[in-house]
């Protein structure tokens, strides 16, 4: 334990010994990232590693189960994939949201930590086998074949995966929302309620380490392929729904179309192309589960019952907002991995299209759940959706056809 507290509310004239120039063509010019707790006085940004489970960390130090000094050992950590560089990595407005050296660490600044810098890798990339049920069911119904290289015959998948904290540049990001960065900070001090006082009195650092979730991706087929301008790519950008992705609720269609992206993946990747699904930390639409769960007791004891006309209403009234989950950033990926075009998209939603359009990626053809695949008590949530401008082949109901669809009562 140290002596004192060292207090960050107020404003410091020393600049970081290891400044970042964002957007730089190197690491070695654009330098590390540096959250360490260890020796404060090398730090370049504000927040620290691992977002929210930094809290955890924190617990792990206090309940004497973690030595405060302890430095990550990186031998053996490097990528089990090269991912690039790629040139959109030397934008600074292409990346704001993601370190995109942060899986490059333990190489690109082996000499730093060789001297005692304590930086550590915000991207991991690994190889994993996935699988699940619904993919048994679209083998045995003949829309997918096992090859036994991609898909195996007991539905294993071989991918590789990688896991992003995220990075945020400020400036960038908030040239993003088209706001000044002052604004931002000092919303981003307000509404932590002072967490990171550096936001407001440290303006000489640019990076921020929010404590938020990340996200995984999951790659199907050869990696080394993307940035290609000859690479086919399929794609499905996820939003977590922890009650249906794991528990399989019904009351909306995120499990079955994950389910059905993945499926949309692994074609592409059987005909030589890579397949990306990416899994965002989003909860409720990242208005968490608790509200989640507020607002689906207000959608169904309603007068009238769970209905479309009524579906984003009832989230507004609780949150104030129908959605928070920014797909401004979302783009962000894709820079990462060099993609300028998805010849499949697998969604429905207008937001992430227009996102990922107005950062100049080209979506070739976007995808709609199968109709087959939506549970009976999610009808709410796609009439609602498709009659709010989400993409669908269908056309979308008129007034007297979004009263048709009902979700089931409360205690049914």
């Amino acid at each position: 334990m140290s002596d004192h507290i060292v207090l960050t509310s107020h404003a410091r004239r020393d600049k970081p010994a290891e400044p970042i120039h964002w957007g730089a063509v190197s690491a070695a010019e654009r330098g590390p990232v540096i959250a360490s707790l260890t020796n404060p006085a090398q730090r370049n940004v504000i927040g620290t590693h691992s977002g929210a489970y930094a809290v955890y960390r924190a617990l792990a130090v206090a309940s004497g189960k973690l030595q405060r000094d302890h430095r990550a050992d990186l031998t053996d950590t490097a990528p089990a994939e090269s991912i690039g560089p790629h040139p959109q990595w030397s934008d600074p407005d292409k990346i704001v949201s993601l370190d995109p050296w942060g899986h490059l660490v333990s190489s690109a600044f082996a000499d730093r930590i060789a001297a005692g810098i304590d930086i550590r890798p915000s991207i991991a990339v690994t190889r994993a086998h996935i699988n699940m049920p619904e993919l048994m069911g679209a083998i045995t119904a003949g829309r997918l074949k096992p090859d036994g290289h991609i898909l195996h015959a007991n539905g294993d998948v071989r991918v590789t995966k990688a896991a992003i904290d995220p990075v945020w540049y400020l400036p960038g990001l908030a040239r993003r929302f088209d706001i000044k960065e002052s604004m931002l900070r000092r919303s981003l001090f307000e509404q932590t309620s002072g967490m990171f006082p550096e936001l407001v009195t440290r303006p000489d650092l640019k990076v921020f380490l929010p404590p938020i979730g990340g996200m995984t991706l999951y790659f199907f087929g050869d990696v080394g392929q993307l940035g290609k301008p000859e690479t086919k790519v399929a794609c499905r950008v996820h939003d977590e729904c922890n009650g249906s992705d794991v528990f399989g609720s019904d009351i909306c269609t995120c499990r079955p179309y994950l389910a059905h992206g993945i499926e949309v993946c692994i074609e592409m990747a059987q005909q030589g192309g890579v397949g990306l699904v990416v899994y965002n930390r989003k909860e409720g639409r990242a208005l968490g589960e608790v509200t989640k769960f507020l607002v689906y007791n207000a959608r169904k004891r309603q007068v009238g019952g769970d209905r479309a006309e009524t579906y984003f209403a009832r989230t507004e009234c609780v949150a104030g907002v129908q959605d928070m989950r920014f797909q401004e950033l979302m783009p962000d990926v894709f820079h990462w991995l060099g993609i300028k075009r998805i010849d499949r998209w697998a969604s429905m939603s207008n937001m992430k299209h227009g996102a990922l359009t107005a950062q100049g990626i080209e979506v070739v053809e976007q995808v709609a759940i199968p109709d087959a695949l939506i549970p009976a008590d999610a009808r709410v949530e796609i009439d609602a959706k498709v009659a709010a401008g989400y993409f669908t082949s269908y056309t979308p109901p008129d007034a007297e056809e979004l009263a048709l669809a009902k979700g089931r009562g409360l205690d049914e």
